[in-house]
């Protein structure tokens, strides 16, 4: 996606290319949506995870759990 926001239009426009019916009266808060998802993920992609190994690195531990206190 660009930087430029999506229109109401445009996410008629969409909706209808994914056979999605979206009423008249929705396109503009489907617009305001999608673009505060766009804001909130475009921060998500500045963030540096060098150091974090890649999720299928991941193997979890079994934890040996006993009941004493």
């Amino acid at each position: 996606m660009s930087a430029v926001e999506l229109t109401p239009p445009e996410a008629a426009r969409w909706a209808a290319r994914a056979g999605l019916d979206l009423p008249a009266e929705r396109h503009a808060t489907v617009a305001a949506v999608a673009n505060h998802i766009h804001s909130v993920v475009s921060v998500l992609r500045e963030l540096d995870f060098a150091d974090v190994p890649p999720a299928a690195a991941y193997h979890p531990v079994q934890e040996k759990h006993d009941a004493t206190v």
